[in-house]
């Protein structure tokens, strides 16, 4: 019976993977034929229980059905509540590597990366850059792309080898900074390609900054109370 259990299961959630584009599943809504698998499954449990039980005394076909109320009802909380324990994950996630992202799919078939705040306040994001993931602190009041020395060096640059001759204001006070291109720079499924950037002067910057090069290309940047929502 468990195999029937899962094989309906299956099937359903393959369909659903397969018509998401589509929004609908032998002429339901991919809500509504999601409810109907599951309420399918949720039956055979419970008969499966009931059956099994009848060949027993009352107090264990009592106990089945308990039983097998109990499996139906973790699966439907499992479902309802999947985006808060995939919040919950996420954050958990955060905590042990600050600025992981947690991918959503919107109504529209987009992407949307979300951002939790970090404990300093600030936004933070490990980011792709050229095949390498780089923590970036979330700065929109930075025109581009900011790269630290070191992190220059982690994606295959050559620092030293570069001409520092653009002016850059830093928390250590104003710097200057070289030119680059990055081929690729990425947060989860949202990617950019072919974007400026600068390298800061040896020692003038902690941390590497996502500015507006990357910023100014996503369809939106939101912020809500701690989350930092970017849409593609």
């Amino acid at each position: 019976m468990l195999m029937i259990v899962l094989a309906i299961l299956g099937a359903g959630l393959a369909l659903l993977i397969f018509n998401n584009d589509a929004g609908q599943t032998f002429g339901f809504a991919n809500d509504d034929f999601a409810h109907l698998v599951q309420l399918s499954a949720i039956a055979i449990l419970l008969s499966a229980g009931v059956l099994a039980g009848r060949r027993g005394k009352a107090s264990e076909v009592l106990r089945n059905i308990v039983i097998w109320l109990v499996v139906a009802l973790v699966l439907v909380a499992g479902y309802v509540y999947r985006d808060d324990f995939r919040s919950i994950g996420a954050r958990v996630t955060d905590g042990l590597i600050p600025g992981s992202p947690m991918v959503m799919t919107t109504s529209e078939g987009g992407s949307e990366v979300v951002l939790y705040r970090a404990r300093n306040g600030h936004f933070q994001a490990q980011v792709s850059v050229d095949g390498k993931t780089i923590p970036m602190l979330v700065d929109t009041g930075a025109s581009s792309i900011v790269l630290s020395w070191r992190d220059a060096q982690a994606i295959g640059l050559d620092p030293s080898k570069l001409d520092f001759t653009t002016p850059v204001m830093t928390a250590n006070g104003r710097a200057m900074a070289a030119p680059v291109r990055l081929d690729n720079v990425g947060i989860g499924p949202i990617a950019r390609q072919n974007l400026r950037a600068l390298v800061a002067e040896q020692g003038r910057l902690e941390q590497s900054l996502l500015g507006m090069s990357f910023l100014s290309t996503l369809g939106s940047l939101q912020m809500q109370t701690d989350q930092l929502r970017l849409r593609d």
